[in-house]
């Protein structure tokens, strides 16, 4: 008859050191592989808005994000993004252009909706309603959470396509038309996907909606 052999003590504690490390990496896993993990999620019902007709909500992937709107700065431009926002136009429009830690871009409205996505034109796009002037402000700085309309080469050439900020850059001072700041979810556009090798992204995500604000009573 042959003899169990029972098992050290430091082997039991390899065994089970195996196993808790199993459960760590298993985790560890799920955890990657949802990339919204760990994104604290926003409950309106708590936050009292100064100006609530001046806020935006942006629903993304990862969840919301609220924005506060600057028409004292610029009241053209916000009065447009309004007017986007108000028509759902901005709803299916793709974060082409990200850069890691840095900018997400969206609001191209011709070659931009995910659903008709022209990677050849995306970044080209016009809304119809012409071209906006810029509204620059000097003193306006350029912090992380800064939302603002993005334009061609020369001044006066803004129309619909946005991006925010998700660092402080000083080199935009002056140079952008500001919109508004995000109060509330800049750790959600920061899992917003950003390209492999270059700033623009393939299979991108998309503004799931974008609307105004409405007080729940």
């Amino acid at each position: 008859m042959i003899k169990a052999i029972k098992p050290s003590k430091s082997e039991k504690i390899l065994f089970f050191s195996l196993i808790i490390f199993g459960f760590i990496t298993l985790g560890f896993f799920f955890s990657i592989k949802n990339k919204c993990s760990f994104v604290k999620k926003i409950n309106l019902a708590e936050i009292n808005f100064e100006k609530p007709e001046n806020i935006v909500l942006m629903d993304v992937e990862c969840g919301n994000v609220v924005i506060e709107l600057y028409p004292d700065i610029s009241p053209a431009s916000v009065k447009r993004f309004k007017y986007f926002t108000k028509k759902g136009l901005y709803d299916g429009t793709a974060f082409y252009r990200v850069i890691e830690n840095v900018l997400v871009q969206a609001g191209d409205l011709e070659f931009g909706n995910i659903d008709s996505i022209d990677y050849s034109k995306i970044g080209t796009g016009k809304s119809g309603i012409g071209k906006l002037k810029s509204e620059l402000d000097n003193e306006f700085n350029f912090e992380k959470g800064v939302l603002a309309f993005a334009r061609g080469d020369e001044l006066n050439t803004e129309d619909s396509e946005f991006f925010i900020i998700l660092k402080d850059i000083e080199l935009y001072n002056g140079e952008y038309t500001p919109l508004g700041k995000v109060l509330f979810g800049l750790d959600v556009l920061k899992k917003i996907k950003s390209g492999n090798k270059s700033e623009y992204v393939l299979r991108p995500d998309y503004v799931y909606s974008l609307k105004m604000y409405k007080k729940i009573n």
